[in-house]
């Protein structure tokens, strides 16, 4: 179990990294994020999806660049780069005499990234739908290159394929988002479904925003590859995550986040804390 799997709840920031929904950039203008992610843990739902111990506990830490850039009204270039990752894990200390102690390890390097590019196939409308293809980069160390086995990439190039629809009801101060997407996995791992949604409210400078993610396996990828976290096979979950964003002026704000898993599969059984800065063009 010790392979791949203190990274898993990563992905749960990746599946809410789209941060514009239906909407595309308009020319010119961007948004820009600066983030640094937490997640320790010492239990994992396995892969019948029921909650087991995890020893010795492991951590994951990223500081990472999402940005979104308008080409045109309708084209929007997006990334999504950790550039910074580290990867734990913990000494492991017996209570037995005589049995000396494990060293705890760690790795630092960089993540596996995402670029996309995204279209607004219907916008100026009461429900405005994009469509995005988005390419992800194993530029993360996959674990293959050190003694412990510690990952911040799983080391295959994946397409996914994401539509968003939404809906601002204003001049109400909401919006609401949905996406459905199809996730093309390399190297023998499972292709993937996955469906989200969001509703957010603007209370002058305080934006909260909720969101729900599921990722659901299609189990048609290789029996060899391993089942033990985010960068391995066959992961599924359904994910509720909190984000509260407050504008410290009209372009830069402040915000912090949480996700965590329900009903899961071969993921950590811990939530995910996230704080960051952001800036609008």
């Amino acid at each position: 179990m010790k392979k791949s799997i203190i990274v898993s709840l990563i992905f749960l920031i990746a599946a809410n990294a789209l941060a514009g929904g239906g909407w595309p950039q308009p020319k010119g203008k961007g948004y820009f994020k600066l983030s640094q992610s937490y997640l320790l843990s010492s239990k994992i739902f396995d892969g019948n999806g029921d909650v087991t111990d995890l020893v010795p506990s492991y951590g994951y830490f990223a500081t990472s660049l999402y940005a979104e850039y308008g080409f045109t009204d309708r084209l929007t270039g997006i990334l999504y780069m950790p550039f910074f990752a580290r990867a734990t894990k913990n000494e492991l200390q017996y209570n037995q005499p005589g049995v000396p102690s494990e060293p705890g390890a760690a790795l630092n390097s960089f993540g596996d990234t995402d670029i996309a590019i995204k279209y607004g196939l219907l916008t100026n409308k009461p429900i405005v739908v994009s469509a995005t293809i988005l390419f992800g980069l194993p530029l993360g160390d996959n674990g293959a290159t050190n003694a412990n086995a510690l990952q911040t990439g799983d080391g295959e190039f994946n397409q996914m394929l994401r539509v968003d629809a939404s809906h601002s009801f204003y001049p109400k101060k909401f919006y609401v988002s949905a996406y459905g997407a199809f996730n093309n996995r390399t190297k023998g791992f499972s292709d993937e479904v996955r469906f989200g949604a969001e509703i957010g409210w603007t209370l002058k400078k305080f934006i909260p925003i909720l969101k729900i993610s599921t990722v659901h396996s299609l189990f048609n990828g290789d029996v060899g590859v391993v089942q033990n976290g985010v960068f391995s096979n066959n992961i599924e979950f359904i994910s509720p995550a909190l984000e509260l964003n407050y504008q410290l002026t009209d372009k830069v704000g402040i915000s912090a986040s949480m996700a965590t898993a329900l009903a899961a599969r071969n993921i950590l059984a811990s939530p995910n804390f996230g704080i960051g800065v952001y800036l609008k063009l």
